[in-house]
Formats: C-alpha cells, sequence, structure tokens
C-alpha cells in the first residue's frame, strides 16, 4: 500500500545529477539525468529519468557517505539497477545526520561519479497516513488511530506522543462535510444520528516540526440502532470548599448512575485504555443527578470524567467525556463584584474571591471576565467582556436600579473553563446633572412664589374682609363731609325709590362773595356781591340739596 502512494507525495528531494557517460566507439556523450529522493516515513525511494536512449541497456549504482566520513560505501538496494527506481529504506542509519549519495551509469563503459545534494532524511520526509479501527454506537464513533509508520518506526520514534490527528467526517448519503481538528490518537464522535452511514479520512501532523502528512483512505461505518436508555448530558463540575460537585441532565427518573475517571494523558497512547478507567469515590449507584466526592481523590492533573445510566435491566452507553483541570478547577471560582454608581454609569471592580483558610486565589493565568446587567424593572440582559479588574459601564439612565453579575474564563491553548456566576449585586444611579439643574430650578421658584403667594393671600383676606365684613362706623374723613342724616340716607335709601327732581330757575341769583382783610388797627369783613341771571338750564339736583342752596342764599342776603 504505501508503494501505491509514492506517486501521491508532495514533498522531495529533487537532486539534478549531471554526469556524462563517454561512448564507447562513436564518442557520444550522454544527457542529463534527474534524480529525486521520496520519503514517506520509513520508506526511501530513488527515482530517476531515462531520458537518453543510449542508456535503455545501462545499469546505475548508488553510493552514501555518512555525515564526518570520507568513506563512501554502496547503497544497499540501488546496485545495477536496469529501471529507474530503487529502494534504500533497508539502510541503517540515523535520520538525523545529512547524508550524501552519488550515481554513476554503467554500460560497456562506466561514466565517473557525480555527487547528489546532501539531505537529512527527518527534514524531508512526509508524514503518511495513519491506520484507523472504528467502532460504531447508537449516536457516536470511537475511532482509534494508529501513528504513522511501522510499529518499529525508526522515523517517528521519537514522536509517537506527539503526533495531532485531523479527520473530515460525511454522511454517505450526503456530500456536506465536517472538519475536526487537534484529537489524539483515541477519540469520540458524538451528536449522530442511529442507523446511518458515515464516512471518514484523517491525516497525522506534527505542529513542532511544522509537518502536515497526507490523508489516508476513505473509512466507513454505520451506527447502532438508538440504545432505550440515552447517556447522561450537560455535565458540569464546580468547587465546594475542599470538594467537587459533579451535577447533570437525565431526561427519566428512578435512575442509577456512575462515575469514572481517567488520566487525560493517557488518550495520547495509541494502545488501548479501556481498562484504565477507575471508579470515583462516593459517586456509585448515585440515585439523584449530582454526586460530591473530594478533591484528594484527584491530585494535580487533568482528568477526564464520564457518566453511565441503568435502569436495573437497561443500561447507556457512556456520556460524553468531560475534562477535569484540577488547577483550573480550584482556580475558577465566582469572582467578587463591587460596584459603585454615578449620575449615568456603573464603576465595577472585579475582585478574587477567596479560597478556604482566605488564601488568595493565584493571578498567574490570563482571565476574561464576561459582565451581565440589567434594569431591576426589565428582563432585557447586556453582556459584555472585559480583561480587566476595573472599568467603567456608561451611559445609563439616571435614578434607576440595575443588576449585575459576572464569571471569569480562562481561554487559552491549555484551558477553555469557566466559572460559575457571582452573586447578583443590586446598585442604583444617581441623579444627572439635569436632574440637578431642575432641583436648583425648583428652589429658585419656589424661594420667589412663596412671597408673592404670601402677599396674594393677603390681598385676597383684605378683599372678602370688605365685601363680607364691612366696618359699621366710617372713617373720620367722611364724618367731616356728610352729616348723619346725610349718611343714613346713603345708607339706608338703597330700598326706597329714587325719584328725579327737575327745577327751572328764572330768578336771578346772588353769589356773595367774602373778603377778609386783616387790618393792622382793627378787623373786619367786607362783602361784595355779584349779580347773575340763570342761563335757563335745567337743574338736576336732590331736593335737600335744593334746600340747603335755599338757605345758603338766605343767609347771604
Amino acid at each position: 500500500r504505501m508503494v501505491a502512494l509514492l506517486g501521491a507525495t508532495t514533498l522531495m528531494l529533487v537532486a539534478v545529477a549531471l554526469w556524462v557517460l563517454p561512448a564507447a566507439a562513436g564518442g557520444k556523450h550522454l544527457k542529463s539525468q534527474k534524480v529525486e529522493v521520496d520519503i514517506i516515513d520509513d520508506n526511501f525511494i530513488l527515482k530517476w529519468n531515462r531520458i537518453d536512449e543510449s542508456l535503455r541497456n545501462a545499469t546505475f549504482s548508488f553510493d552514501y557517505q555518512k555525515s564526518g566520513t570520507d568513506n563512501w560505501r554502496k547503497l544497499p538496494g540501488c546496485q545495477n539497477i536496469t529501471s529507474t527506481k530503487c529502494n534504500f529504506s533497508s539502510l541503517k542509519l540515523s535520520v538525523y545526520e545529512e547524508i550524501k549519495l552519488r550515481i554513476r551509469a554503467e554500460k560497456e563503459n562506466t561514466s565517473s561519479w557525480y555527487e547528489v545534494d546532501p539531505f537529512t532524511p527527518y527534514n524531508k520526509a512526509q508524514i503518511g497516513p495513519p491506520e484507523v479501527h472504528l467502532e460504531a454506537e447508537d449516536k457516536a464513533i470511537m475511532i482509534n488511530i494508529s501513528p504513522p509508520g511501522t510499529k518499529n518506526s525508526v522515523m517517528w520514534a521519537l514522536d509517537g506522543l506527539s503526533f495531532r490527528y485531523s479527520l473530515v467526517i460525511w454522511k454517505n448519503s450526503s456530500s456536506g462535510e465536517e472538519e475536526i481538528k487537534n484529537i489524539c490518537s483515541i477519540h469520540k464522535i458524538y451528536k449522530l444520528s442511529p442507523e446511518t452511514t458515515y464516512c471518514l479520512k484523517v491525516k497525522a501532523a506534527l505542529p513542532k516540526a511544522s509537518k502536515v502528512g497526507l490523508y489516508g483512505p476513505v473509512y466507513c461505518i454505520k451506527t447502532t440502532v438508538e440504545n432505550k436508555l440515552p447517556p447522561p448530558k450537560n455535565i458540569e463540575v464546580s468547587v465546594l470548599n475542599q470538594s467537587y460537585v459533579l451535577k447533570w441532565d437525565y431526561a427519566y427518573a428512578n435512575m442509577t448512575f456512575q462515575v469514572q475517571w481517567l488520566q487525560a494523558f493517557l488518550k495520547r497512547n495509541p494502545v488501548n485504555h479501556s481498562n484504565k478507567w477507575k471508579q470515583m469515590p462516593d459517586c456509585e449507584n448515585v440515585k439523584t443527578t449530582q454526586c460530591v466526592f473530594p478533591q484528594n481523590v484527584l491530585p494535580n492533573g487533568i482528568y477526564l470524567l464520564r457518566l453511565q445510566a441503568s435502569d436495573g435491566n437497561n443500561t447507556s452507553f457512556w456520556s460524553e467525556e468531560i475534562k477535569l483541570d484540577t488547577e483550573i478547577q480550584a482556580f475558577l471560582l465566582p469572582p467578587v463584584l463591587n460596584v459603585r454608581s454615578a449620575s449615568d454609569s456603573l464603576h465595577i471592580y472585579i475582585g478574587a474571591p477567596k479560597e478556604s483558610g482566605s488564601k488568595p486565589v493565584s493571578q498567574d493565568y490570563p482571565l476574561t471576565y464576561e459582565i451581565i446587567f440589567w434594569e431591576n424593572t426589565s428582563n432585557a440582559e447586556r453582556k459584555i467582556f472585559k480583561n480587566k479588574t476595573d472599568f467603567i459601564v456608561p451611559n445609563l439612565k439616571p435614578l434607576t436600579v440595575y443588576c449585575v453579575k459576572a464569571r471569569a474564563h480562562a481561554m487559552d491553548e491549555k484551558w477553555n473553563k469557566s466559572s460559575a456566576f457571582s452573586d447578583v449585586v443590586f446598585v442604583k444611579t444617581k441623579p444627572g446633572n439635569a436632574s440637578k439643574i431642575w432641583f436648583i430650578v425648583g428652589i429658585c421658584t419656589a424661594l420667589f412664589a412663596i412671597p408673592a403667594l404670601i402677599y396674594g393671600v393677603k390681598v385676597l383676606l383684605r378683599c372678602i374682609n370688605y365685601v363680607f365684613f364691612p366696618s359699621l362706623k366710617p372713617s373720620s374723613n367722611i364724618d367731616e363731609y356728610f352729616s348723619e342724616q346725610s349718611l343714613k340716607n346713603l345708607l339706608l335709601s338703597t330700598s326706597e325709590e329714587k325719584i328725579e327732581k327737575c327745577f327751572i330757575i328764572e330768578n336771578i341769583c346772588t353769589i356773595a362773595t367774602v373778603e377778609e382783610t386783616n387790618q393792622t388797627d382793627e378787623d373786619h369783613k367786607q362783602y361784595s356781591s355779584q349779580n347773575c341771571q340763570d342761563s335757563g338750564n335745567y337743574s338736576n339736583e336732590d331736593e335737600s340739596e335744593s334746600k340747603t342752596s335755599e338757605e345758603l342764599q338766605q343767609d347771604f342776603v
């Protein structure tokens, strides 16, 4: 099978050997030949072209020389070759040392040796396709991958545990492909359909050496009939004091569960490790969907956990395996939040939790924090991610109660783990600048409005007193000009009918003018009078006023 793949190699060492074979009779020279060195795993192949027809009956031989020596030795498998290809895989050499090759042609006469450019086998080697063995379940396929090369491979002797694999899988009835990268030699593909044929192909890689191999042949397998009991799902592990708490979901009640663990590094070993799984203490024949086991059961390291369900008569397949890193699992406890409010923002500080004994958690690992907050009166959540432990969330509403919670994520090449969420913190934002301005305006308005209101109330009370509670005694200035009888008529004549009286004055009125002069010797009064005649206009006066005028005229006469 390996020989059939030689034509598909993509990386090869091409050496152009320029050599000339003298002609035996006519002195004719032969054309140049191109030599190719193909190395796949532990297979070493030399190929060249027979360009000149005069070389049709010639034979070819190769010699090799190890680095640091001057001795040329015959290359096994490549002596007196009549074809244009030879295999020197039987050569025992160090794949990390440089090697030189030389070639000559033999036909009646023997040509001179011409050297091929030196090369290091390991650097030029191509990774071949790995061997694959498949096992089917109802909704999963177990893949066992053997490393490239032979069992006693020389080329990859130091890289057996360093291989990483990629595969492409698809339904046999569909052309849609899914690629899965960076898997170990034993891998399980979940969430497949029962009674369905799946096909896949696998290739190997050495990341440290920057080598990517070739895809192997296609393997197909059909999943089994769906099992009566599904495996447990949504498995999570958390830390509580000095114990681990394992929780999971299951569709049926009255079930019994068991938990097993395995050291993760065994997954890289291509040998079968099904007998390496161990029973988890305190998690055997569990009747609930959780179990608690002490931390000292698993020393520091990375482990795989799996669960199985049983109802007494039937047993489920093993669940999907989850990874437990004891170091980071203990590290990723829920963070502690300290939140301070401003008018339109929240100042959030994320503190590290405390382990038992008030020992602070290590901060040697890069963390990303997921913060979720929402208004207390709404279920609309907003989510942000921060790499800092001190930051501000802007553009919030003033005088609003917000709920805040957070959790930590460790995401790098080694870990992809999240802590549980912290306790929810409730905080109310402070009034904004607009609220302060309106508050000041309100105070100023009140300062001006209160005196005006007091003055208005006083004026209103004065009007009410004047209308409904008038004073019984007129003021002194009214008494001076009005007699008691006139005042009485003014106040009490409202009920009497008012009669207008008109008079025609025909007689001549005499207006007397009194002039008072002061003499030094004696005081005396001097009277002067003026006669006037009425113009004949009507007089509309009150009867009392007419009487008063007549009395005054009589006094002056």
